[in-house]
């Protein structure tokens, strides 16, 4: 399993298990110190006196490209912060296809309205469902309904229970 950390700070536990190998340490002292494994340890040392210095140098991450870098996904996270109904959309609702639609105009990049939830994620946004009320609803007179009405409603309420035994 792949360790935390980015590929740069990765890198650098490597450079630091090398240079402590360097001084003196050994393997499993070293292992322990920089938390990984005494044969990764032992790798990044055999790594280093076969290839040098730049064996240890952090890989380009394997797989295909993201379609948004960073900087566009935090002003897609803008956007969407204003509001649907700032974007032109007759309500408050984002919706994975809305939001698809907004990517393919702003960057012109297509995403799959599916997938749009993955680049969500990513930012830890997570899925809202709106409370639904009634645009005609009269706070005033729930609150007055429960205050007056409601409590001889539930006074005069009885329980259905046998009738007429002793």
């Amino acid at each position: 399993m792949r360790p935390y950390g980015s590929a740069k700070t990765l890198e650098q536990r490597r450079r630091r298990a090398v240079a402590l190998l360097k001084s003196g340490l050994t393997m499993t002292e070293v292992s322990h110190r920089v938390g990984a494994s005494v044969a990764s340890v032992w790798r990044w040392n055999r790594a280093v006196k076969e290839g040098g210095a730049a064996a240890l140098a952090a890989r380009p991450v394997p797989g295909r490209p993201r379609k948004l870098q960073d900087a566009e996904c935090r002003r897609l996270l803008r956007l969407l912060l204003k509001g649907a109904m700032a974007y032109g959309y007759p309500n408050e609702l984002w919706t994975l296809k809305r939001i698809a639609r907004v990517i393919r105009r702003e960057f012109g990049v297509k995403y799959h309205p599916n997938h749009v939830w993955r680049l969500l994620r990513r930012f830890r946004w997570s899925c809202q469902v709106p409370e639904r009320r009634p645009v005609q609803r009269d706070e005033e007179e729930i609150a007055h309904w429960k205050r007056y009405k409601w409590p001889h409603i539930k006074k005069g309420a009885r329980t259905w229970g046998p009738s007429g035994l002793p």
